[in-house]
């Protein structure tokens, strides 16, 4: 079974065997063609849908669609996540990055942060330049710098330690 939120308002319990797909225990019949590897067209309940996979995540189990224009984010958890959370140990299955480390070599343009500040998943870290293009660096997890081992203007090698997290 999958529980999927949809933008955090409508959730579903997805079960699929060899009787079918059901919904929230309702069987749902759906008549599809890939159009290409990424879109669909279906055919519920007499309507037409276009489905397009905008965005997939699979370490996260979030996917974004866009379905005849509109976009949906769903997150996805299987009965593994839910397991782990009725146990309580949801909490322990998310990998804690500690360390900023260059993805390419470059040069430092900018470092938006300060040792000791509390930054959040996606907050913007520090600009570098690499090939004549200008790259932010944004954070992939929550947490607090701990070190941060450049400054505006340095030259940095690829997999160079640039910033860590306490």
């Amino acid at each position: 079974m999958y529980q999927i939120k949809v933008s955090d308002k409508y959730s579903f319990n997805i079960t699929a065997d060899n009787d079918g797909v059901k919904a929230n225990g309702e069987e749902v019949i759906l008549d599809t063609i890939n159009l290409n590897e990424n879109t669909s067209s279906v055919l519920y309940k007499n309507k037409s849908y276009n489905i397009e996979l905008v965005s997939l995540n699979k370490e996260e189990k979030i996917a974004t669609l866009k379905v005849n224009g509109n976009i949906y984010n769903l997150s996805i958890k299987d009965q593994f996540d839910q397991l782990l959370k009725q146990l309580g140990m949801d909490s322990l299955v998310a990998t804690k990055i500690l360390q900023i480390k260059a993805p390419m070599p470059g040069l430092v343009l900018n470092v938006l942060v300060e040792e000791g500040a509390e930054i959040k998943k996606g907050d913007n870290l520090l600009v570098l330049e690499a090939m004549k293009m200008e790259n932010m660096i944004k954070s992939p997890t929550d947490g607090i710098i701990k070190k941060i081992t450049i400054t505006q203007g340095d030259k940095v090698e690829k997999n160079e330690l640039l910033i860590s997290f306490a």
